[in-house]
């Protein structure tokens, strides 16, 4: 079997790498070209384009309309070249879905592996997935049954994080380098984007100052820059620890986090947290109109529920934050409760080992085809 893989951004690229070996796995004569980044090259894939050379296709369309042609002419050539039993798209729906189309003109194939959320915003992308991709794999349980609602062929295979954190093994010396004398530990996870750092942490900051006998842990990321976490450095009961988001949850007793993956895996950790998210006012007054969901946070998406607290916009403020965080490090029925909720959450999320199940479905939809 020949597969073509196409992953633009750096998740893609990890959850790319590790289906690719499952497909080695369950066929060691299979081949594979495509686009992503190290973890998929590491697991065989002959890489066409690397993403951290796509970072601009977020930009201003107009300004870069003559590369993002010039990527998609390429793109079709070597997928035509290739002539792969199966087109596999991972997320990156922008680009992915006009190479679906493309695709589906052609005769080719086409798995869609990690689904654009329709199910929030731009629900008539829905046509277009119907119309162009052969089977859609996705890691939210409740996506199943929406988009089989739209006449879309559809299997949840698992969540990739659960397999994730499931394989992790905490630094046995992570630990010694946490301060000693602190009544308990709060992971602080302000985000990937430099935008979303520098609107939570000024409030972060105030909180941490309010709990002098925590330890408050910056979950920082080297690849932003160094200088938006400055405002950290001048409180004495907090420190920095950089790409060590794991080994922090693994040790903390609540966390505050940024809206996104990051609420998953600390459920997944089982830390009581609280969920925070703050736009530009613009930002978010757009966005409250176009996306049409009742919460922003994975966990109480998935479970259709106000399991964790989510402190959005205005009620994004230092004084809402210490209430909340209060109950969880002081109040053991509302620590209980959230901890209970995350049970739940792990029983709908299910221990499928993702890629493993992808994989297989990927082939099934191969023979079947065939």
């Amino acid at each position: 079997m020949k597969y073509f893989i196409i992953a633009g951004e750096k998740s893609g690229d990890l959850h790319g790498g590790n289906l690719a070996k499952e497909l080695k796995l369950q066929d060691s004569s299979c081949m594979m070209q495509g686009w992503g980044g190290s973890e998929m090259r590491s697991a065989g894939v002959e890489l066409l384009q690397d993403y951290s050379e796509l970072a601009f296709m977020g930009l201003d369309f107009l300004k870069h309309f003559g590369r993002i042609r010039k990527l998609f002419i390429g793109c079709k050539k070597q997928i035509l070249s290739y002539d792969p039993d199966v087109l596999i798209l991972i997320d990156y729906s922008g680009f992915n879905l006009r190479i679906a189309k493309w695709a589906k003109k052609n005769d080719i194939k086409v798995v869609y592996y990690i689904a654009p959320k329709t199910w929030a915003w731009n629900a008539s992308r829905n046509k277009s997935i119907k119309k162009f991709v052969d089977r859609l794999l996705v890691i939210l349980p409740f996506e199943e049954s929406y988009f089989k609602e739209h006449g879309i062929e559809t299997l949840y295979v698992g969540n990739p994080l659960v397999e994730r954190i499931n394989a992790f093994v905490p630094d046995t010396a992570f630990k010694d380098t946490i301060p000693e004398g602190y009544d308990s530990v709060v992971a602080l996870l302000p985000g990937s984007r430099k935008k979303e750092i520098e609107r939570v942490s000024e409030e972060l900051k105030k909180v941490a100052r309010q709990f002098k006998h925590t330890l408050f842990v910056v979950a920082a990321i080297s690849e932003v820059e160094q200088s938006l976490y400055k405002c950290f450095e001048c409180i004495p009961n907090s420190i920095l620890v950089f790409d060590k988001t794991y080994d922090i949850l693994s040790v903390a007793d609540a966390a505050i986090v940024t809206s996104g993956t990051a609420t998953l895996e600390t459920a997944l950790f089982n830390v009581p947290q609280i969920v925070v998210y703050k736009a530009d006012k613009l930002t978010y007054f757009i966005g409250s109109r176009m996306v049409k969901i009742k919460h922003i946070s994975l966990v109480n998406l998935i479970l259709d529920d106000f399991a964790v607290p989510e402190l959005i916009q205005q009620e994004f403020n230092s004084g809402m934050i210490k209430s909340h965080l209060k109950e969880l490090l002081f109040d053991t029925k509302k620590k209980e409760n959230q901890l209970g909720n995350y049970k739940k959450l792990k029983l709908v999320l299910g221990e499928r080992k993702a890629s493993k199940s992808a994989a297989v479905s990927i082939r099934e939809f191969l023979k079947i085809e065939q």
